[in-house]
């Protein structure tokens, strides 16, 4: 039964999040019902991440086990036309590059970017994939509380209540914050990479960050959060719209050519 990896891209808002639910539409679900329209009896996908309700994808990573063995161009073209009119497309496709390739298990990193959009006018153009915030933010300040967020710590503080991971300590490999232009006002984009995650962990650290930005929080204040291990003393946890898994990385590119 061979095994094909999929880059998966979607628009996260109609969907209860990747994993299939019962009762609401989610990504996987989405996914499995194409992959049927092509073989009966198609296991369960497996993907990188189980991103959250309204979160998006550009670049998650799927694994299909089928009956059947499939040009990866043609598997990629037919699950397009059966995906919609879902807002899920397949960007690539592959053949796993070793027996044991597992989409969650063999990653070795995962990056997220989250994007903000500072001004006083709505978003129109990209509603429902940034978060709008009408007031100014500085970028330096956030930066700086950023920076202690870096590394391996206990991030109880920034796990949500229902966080199901055996351990809160993980280790933070970047956190960039970049600002450019935006229509009317300003974009600031923030690039988190890390192996793995806890719930909310990274909604949990822009909502905190962006209180920095605004001048509520010191910058010092974030590493006072971190260290007190108490979700209490976490900031505001921002809206899912403006999140994305960007990129999932492998020790062998199984679409790399």
């Amino acid at each position: 039964m061979p095994r094909y990896a999929l880059r998966i891209e979607y628009n996260g808002a109609p969907f209860a999040g990747w994993q299939r639910q019962a009762d609401q539409p989610s990504v996987q679900g989405a996914l499995e019902a194409a992959l049927a329209k092509l073989e009966p009896d198609v296991p369960s996908v497996a993907a990188a991440g189980r991103t959250d309700a309204g979160v998006h994808g550009w670049g998650q990573v799927a694994q299909a086990d089928l009956q059947k063995g499939w040009d990866p161009f043609r598997l990629s073209e037919a699950l397009n036309y059966h995906l919609k009119p879902a807002p899920v497309a397949v960007t690539a496709c592959a053949l796993a590059p070793t027996e044991d390739w597992h989409a969650r298990f063999s990653a070795v990193e995962r990056e997220y970017l989250f994007r903000l959009v500072t001004r006083r006018a709505p978003v129109t153009m990209d509603a429902g994939i940034v978060w709008h915030v009408a007031r100014e933010l500085e970028l330096a300040p956030m930066q700086e509380a950023a920076a202690h967020l870096i590394g391996k710590h206990d991030f109880t503080t920034f796990r949500s209540s229902i966080c199901q991971a055996a351990s809160p300590l993980k280790t933070v490999d970047e956190i960039t914050i970049v600002e450019q232009d935006y229509p009317g006002g300003r974009e600031f984009r923030f690039k988190v990479r890390a192996r793995s995650f806890l719930h909310n962990q990274v909604r949990s650290f822009v909502g905190t960050l962006e209180r920095v930005g605004a001048g509520s929080w010191a910058p010092h204040r974030v590493k006072d959060a971190l260290d007190a291990r108490d979700r209490s003393q976490c900031g505001p946890v921002c809206p899912p719209e403006g999140l994305a898994l960007a990129r999932v990385t492998y020790p062998v590119d199984p679409f790399q050519s």
